[in-house]
């Protein structure tokens, strides 16, 4: 029988605490599933002051006035208050005036690696503190970086962590330090061999955390199989292809899942109609004439409604859809989309509302929403230029809402593109950046939503889908005892 692992998660935002994205989910659902599967688990992340509040949370003072040993003119002292995320789930918060109590947003500051180059040092201290032998250190995205090089280094004789191993866990390589890492000069580039400087010295904010991290780290993962495959290319790398190359032994892709508590038409209480795959039918249209009156579109169930919940970027192909959204709207179909993001597609989407008011609604994102939307939606569009994993499509699909998306990345992983011969798939793929295949991809939905018996039993087939985080969790904890073997 295996032992039972001690897991640390460290991550920069968790959900319901923080959350700007996708990672919030995963913080929040993996430690969740994997201290169902038996294992000791625990999670350290910032206290953001003004986005976090204590009182609500049933936040506790743990350690007060702690001092960092960090190169410094200052005296870095931080406070850790406890919480849980569950029975026996604590969640610690690394609290620090200067670089996490007083900001209103999660990101944004100019001293970003600053930032959480202080917050990575005090979550292994906390963990020196605790006496907490942890097995595995699961460390989230390019803020957590530092980590696994400091677990080599600085921390390579704690008594405490000398034998832990770590996971480091690209959510998107874009993100790989404070700023654009495609900003600096060439040959003032992190080439990762360095000491890290000190707090104070303005090269700080050139050092790239996510290639130490990959450098570093035992095991490396990312959010998908297909994603693992196309950062190993120049095209999709952002400049690590090549060291992430060198190490393709240690680089796996594991999908995520979704909360499926979080997220049960049967229970959700957000929509009009709970439903399941049994009777979604009468269910979403009437969530459907719900939302319509709600967004202020024409009252019409037979409409075909088109939803986005995603980010407002090129990233996400904001530019592949409004270059076909007015010859969307004249197929007498809604589309709503509620998300923030990038001006330079967000005021066009709003002329356009000015011009078809009965057919296109731009919202601001709002999560008590969110779910309705899917639920009221028939189709959801992520026609996505980079997509690691994407989480919105299997949300969508768990809602009956079909996805629409290019094959890229996580996307390829999770939508298998219909065949009305063979009557297999769950939602319409395209292959190319290209608006005109998008579009075409389009037309085929509709084309399907037209009969309505086979529309039916594809909305059935994806809800079925099982995208709960029930497997990945299975597969990362492989992936931890594989890595206690490296």
């Amino acid at each position: 029988m295996a032992k039972k692992l001690k897991i640390v998660h460290i991550a920069s935002e968790v959900a319901p605490f923080s959350k700007t994205g996708g990672l919030g989910d995963v913080s929040r659902s993996l430690p969740k599933a994997l201290k169902r599967l038996g294992q000791e688990v625990m999670i350290i992340t910032p206290l953001y002051g003004k986005v976090i509040d204590k009182k609500t949370y049933k936040l506790k003072l743990l350690l007060k006035g702690i001092d960092l040993k960090i190169n410094s003119r200052e005296n870095i002292k931080v406070n850790y208050w406890r919480g849980y995320l569950m029975d026996d789930l604590p969640i610690y918060f690394v609290e620090y005036q200067k670089f996490f109590s007083q900001y209103k947003k999660l990101y944004g500051s100019k001293n970003e690696n600053a930032r959480f180059l202080v917050f990575s040092v005090a979550a292994l201290k906390l963990l020196s503190l605790l006496k907490f032998p942890a097995d595995i250190i699961h460390c989230h995205d390019w803020q957590t970086g530092l980590i696994p090089y400091y677990l080599k280094t600085d921390f390579r004789y704690s008594k405490t962590l000398r034998n832990a191993k770590s996971i480091f866990t690209i959510h998107n390589l874009i993100f790989q330090l404070g700023h654009n890492w495609w900003e600096i000069p060439l040959a003032e580039k992190d080439y990762g061999r360095t000491r890290v400087p000190h707090l104070d010295n303005p090269e700080l904010e050139r050092i790239n955390f996510a290639k130490r991290a990959i450098l570093s780290a035992d095991v490396i993962n990312t959010v998908s199989e297909r994603y693992r495959s196309e950062i190993m290319t120049k095209k999709f790398g952002q400049d690590l292809h090549r060291i992430l190359k060198n190490r393709e032994a240690k680089l796996f892709g594991i999908i995520n899942g979704i909360d499926y508590n979080t997220y049960n038409p049967e229970k959700d209480l957000g929509l009009n109609s709970q439903y399941s795959f049994l009777n979604h039918k009468e269910a979403k249209e009437k969530n459907k004439l719900f939302l319509q009156k709600r967004v202020g579109l024409p009252e019409n169930s037979q409409v075909p409604i088109l939803c986005t919940t995603s980010r407002v970027t090129f990233q996400k192909g904001f530019n592949l859809i409004l270059k076909i959204l007015e010859s969307l709207v004249k197929l007498n179909v809604q589309v709503v989309f509620m998300g923030d993001g990038n001006q330079e597609y967000i005021k066009p989407i709003k002329r356009l509302q000015k011009k078809y008011p009965k057919n296109i609604v731009w919202l601001p994102f709002r999560q008590s929403w969110e779910t309705l939307l899917y639920a009221g939606s028939d189709f959801f569009l992520l026609p996505s230029n980079h997509e690691p994993c994407g989480i919105n499509q299997l949300i969508a699909m768990r809602y009956g809402c079909i996805p629409i998306v290019r094959e890229i990345g996580g996307l390829y992983d999770t939508v298998e593109n219909y065949n009305p011969t063979t009557k297999r798939g769950n939602g319409f793929t395209f292959k190319t950046e290209d608006s005109g295949t998008f579009f075409v991809a389009i037309i085929r939905a509709l084309e399907n939503y037209k009969h309505k018996k086979s529309f039916e039993k594809l909305v059935k087939t994806a809800m079925k889908e099982s995208n709960s985080w029930e497997i990945p969790a299975k597969k990362y904890l492989e992936l931890y005892y594989q890595a206690l073997d490296y």
